[in-house]
């Protein structure tokens, strides 16, 4: 049963890690520049899925959203938004969201330039949910490969980090927390073997006063 209460608990726990990592990991598209835009968004109940404010603007829930679109090789659109994080979540500390929409008006006017664009987030149409672009730089083409090194460091640290907390868990479970259990099962085994030890006089003891009493009774009244 406890491997199956690990399972039930840990499933949930490693689906949520990997969701908030797919997330807020850095992503990379290969596409190619066509435009930007700036449209007035009223940001809602998908706020969670929004930047703040550009550092110097209003934080109202209405606001003007950089927005930069682009082509993947085969065509199909891909649009981004562009904001900065400034010190919020996700840690990417991004202040230059103009320098950024300037870079990509300058690269929509070449239609053979294609850009590697990191960016992390989802595109969900039906919450009007868009990936924010990070940075943008020129590759050789629409094949190009991006490797995610940044993502390859962070997750394989975080494994060692996981491995080695493990180990010392159960470490620290073997060499301190199961002497004390044990200890605690044979006090306890010990006190039961103490009372029943403790009964079992108690009930000689009485048995020899009742033995006792009776001799005086049948002594004195017959």
């Amino acid at each position: 049963m406890t491997g199956q209460y690990k399972w039930v608990l840990g499933a949930p726990l490693a689906l949520i890690f990997i969701f908030f990592a797919h997330y807020t990991l850095p992503g990379h598209d290969v596409v190619r520049i066509v435009g930007t835009d700036v449209k007035r968004m009223d940001i809602g109940a998908s706020s969670l899925f929004w930047a703040a404010p550009d550092a110097g603007t209003n934080t109202e829930g209405t606001r003007d959203v950089r927005f930069i679109n682009a082509v993947w090789p085969d065509g199909k659109p891909r649009v981004y938004r562009n904001e900065d994080t400034d010190w919020g979540w996700p840690p990417y500390l991004k202040f230059d969201s103009s320098s950024v929409t300037a870079q990509a008006q300058a690269l929509a006017q070449h239609d053979s330039a294609w850009v590697a664009v990191t960016h992390y987030g989802w595109r969900i149409k039906f919450f009007t949910i868009f990936p924010n672009i990070i940075s943008i730089r020129e590759v050789s083409g629409p094949d190009a490969i991006v490797i995610p090194w940044f993502n390859i460091a962070f997750l394989s640290t975080l494994a060692i980090i996981a491995i080695l907390v493990f180990h010392l868990a159960r470490a620290f479970k073997r060499n301190r927390l199961d002497p004390i259990v044990e200890g605690i099962d044979n006090l306890i085994d010990d006190l039961d073997e103490n009372t029943s030890e403790a009964r079992t006089h108690a009930r000689k003891r009485a048995s020899s006063a009742a033995s006792g009493l009776r001799r005086w009774l049948k002594r004195w009244f017959g």
